[in-house]
């Protein structure tokens, strides 16, 4: 099995990506000191923007979209050229001084102390968009306006000002030195599966520790596929306040994945994005990212992507029906039900494969549930997490009792 025996990148061809002196680049231009015409600092959504270009798990992308693209991409999911992309890749600034069209521009990384140089910008245009289409891109990326809503929140913070272009990415910002041996591009993951003799990879997300039921639904997932292996793929960029930081989130899943699986059937890897929290469009982008990767399916599960009530519960599962979506994807969708340990089976299970359960055959803990008991210093159930995982959130939440 080689590279290139798995699925193709996304939108039919080889990987590529941005970065400078990767041997897999598609640049479109290179950067003398001399042609730089200014820089500036951008946010931290279109540094994880360029991070992920850098890496690949954007390609076919070259840059950030203009306005035309992304509203055509908020509207259709598709871009001017008939390509689908489900949510636009930007470069939105608060105000366009000292930036033309034309120009090539140092993007600086907020992310990182004296915020050194990320990536260069050759500007294709500069625009403004208006309050209205603001709006329109607001609504159609989360299905809602409401400012509660952390990925609003942040959409609306950034500006009104669109900087398009390709990019040349310099550098992976903070990821590769806070999360060595985590953090990883598309194609260092199409290698690690052609050295593990992997063809059908299933792909799991996730931004939160792994508990007994994310355990066994990567374990359901990959028996009931075939699969060689699971990926299991965390976010290493910003959450919502309240979420589990990345570094503990790490420690718990390797400590699972080492103790629980088998050998050589779990990959542990993270990718340098802030999470959108945009459920159904978002899920449309991890099968993107998981297409880049080199994965053939990706489990798609309850409020996959999701925060709060603002998403049905399996919105994210019924997007990909449109033949719209489903033409544009090579990886296939591993739809997951509700997962709960059974009392009568004594194991996790999917509460569609049970049929004869009632409500009380179940355990199930809530998310706030298990972190109000974590706060208090309460064990977790066996039933919910192992003892080990259950150990490494315990001295998390304790230590934020005692600062």
């Amino acid at each position: 099995m080689n590279v290139a025996s798995m699925v193709n990148a996304f939108g039919g061809g080889k990987l590529f990506s941005c970065k400078e002196n990767d041997e897999n680049s598609h640049s479109n231009f290179s950067v003398s000191e001399a042609s730089v015409s200014n820089s500036v600092v951008v946010s931290s959504s279109a540094a994880a923007n360029l991070v992920m270009l850098g890496a690949g798990y954007f390609c076919p992308l070259t840059g950030f979209h203009n306005k035309d693209d992304a509203l055509s991409i908020c509207e259709g999911m598709r871009m001017q050229n008939g390509q689908f992309w489900p949510v636009p890749v930007l470069n939105l600034l608060r105000t366009h001084e000292g930036i033309s069209e034309g120009d090539v521009v140092a993007l600086k990384d907020p992310n990182v102390e004296d915020c050194p140089i990320l990536a260069y910008q050759r500007v294709e245009s500069v625009e403004r968009l208006t309050s209205i289409e603001m709006e329109r891109m607001t609504k159609n990326i989360f299905g809602t306006l409401d400012k509660k809503h952390p990925g609003v929140e942040t959409f609306l913070s950034q500006g009104p000002v669109l900087i398009s272009g390709d990019v040349l990415v310099l550098n992976y910002s903070f990821y590769e030195n806070s999360f060595a041996g985590t953090f990883v591009t598309a194609g260092q993951i199409r290698t690690a599966f052609a050295q593990r003799n992997w063809q059908k990879v299933v792909a799991f997300q996730t931004r939160n520790p792994m508990h007994r039921a994310h355990e066994e639904l990567c374990k359901i997932a990959k028996n009931e596929l075939g699969a060689d292996g699971v990926l299991i793929h965390m976010l290493l960029g910003k959450l919502k306040e309240g979420d589990i930081p990345a570094n503990v989130r790490d420690s718990a899943i390797r400590t699972m994945v080492e103790l629980y699986f088998a050998e050589n059937t779990a990959m542990v890897c993270g990718y340098g994005f802030d999470m959108l929290y945009a459920g159904p469009k978002e899920a449309l982008l991890h099968a993107v990212i998981r297409q880049n990767a080199g994965c053939s399916h990706l489990i798609v599960g309850r409020d996959h992507a999701g925060v709060g009530d603002y998403y049905s519960p399996f919105a994210a599962q019924e997007i990909f029906h449109s033949e719209l979506v489903s033409s544009a994807y090579e990886i296939e969708i591993f739809e997951a039900d509700h997962t709960a340990f059974s009392k009568k089976l004594n194991k996790v299970v999917m509460m569609r494969d049970v049929p004869d359960h009632v409500p009380e055959d179940f355990i199930m803990l809530s998310g706030s549930r298990v972190r109000e008991m974590l706060g208090n210093g309460e064990a977790l159930p066996p039933e919910f997490a192992r003892p080990e995982v259950a150990d490494i959130l315990m001295a998390y939440y304790q230590g934020l009792r005692n600062i």
